[in-house]
Parts: structure tokens; sequence; C-alpha cells
């Protein structure tokens, strides 16, 4: 993929899954929702307290993969370092959730999960590899 084929295709709604080292053991791998706009931060919004958050915290960094579930399986992956843990704010939670949920839904979800031990964790993309084979 082209550099704006990949970063379009990591905008455009899907599930990622997260991979963070951990220290003596397999690196931890989630599905989580995020957020990207081409050329800017990937935002996950996390609990505090998760294994999630606690194993980024230590890492300092994390890599993301975003995939079509339909043939031909195209996937991009990100990985870079954290560049700010900070509060959760009601206005990146609702771009977040709104993005999978929808407005009404999105908000609702908000207001039931937007909490003090909720934040935002930025990374800005500096290591890409993708793969559509589509174009090979």
């Amino acid at each position: 993929m082209t550099r704006a084929e990949r970063e379009a295709f990591l905008a455009d709604l899907h599930v990622g899954v997260i991979a963070i080292e951990r220290p003596a053991r397999a690196p931890l791998a989630v599905p989580i929702w995020y957020a990207y706009e081409p050329g800017g931060e990937l935002l996950i919004w996390i609990e505090t307290g998760s294994v999630k958050a606690r194993c980024i915290r230590d890492a300092g960094r994390f890599s993301l993969t975003a995939q079509d579930e339909h043939p031909p399986y195209r996937y991009v992956t990100v990985e870079g370092e954290v560049s700010s843990i900070e509060p959760a704010s009601a206005e990146i939670a609702l771009l977040i959730a709104v993005r999978y949920l929808g407005k009404e839904a999105g908000a609702e979800y908000v207001e039931q999960n937007l909490t003090a031990e909720t934040v935002v964790v930025r990374m800005r993309p500096q290591r890409w590899l993708s793969l559509d084979p589509s174009r090979q």
C-alpha cells in the first residue's frame, strides 16, 4: 500500500488489535476501539487500572493492527512510542464511541463509561507494515 492508502485504511472503521510487550510473558494482544486521522496520532480510550494500561505505561510503546476480514484480507500494522497518556475527555471518548456505535448509542456508552479512571493514550505511528494482495 502507498502511504496515503495505508493511512486511509487505518482511518477506516476497524476493530484494532493492540500488542504490548510484557516482561517474562508473551505480549498482550487484545481487540480495541481506536481513532485515527491520516497524518495524526492514534488514540485509544482505556481504564487506568486495566492490564492494557499497565502494560502500555511500562513498555512506553505498542503496536496496533487493523484488518479487513473479507477477501483479499488487507491489513495495516503501526507501531510507535506513547506520546501521552491523559485523562479522557468527553470529546475524545465520544469521537471513539460514536465511530463504533453511532451517535445515540455512542453517547449512551460514553455516559456510562467515561469516569475519572479512564485515560486516552496517544501514539504517533513511527513504523508501518501493510499488505493488500489485490495490489500485487
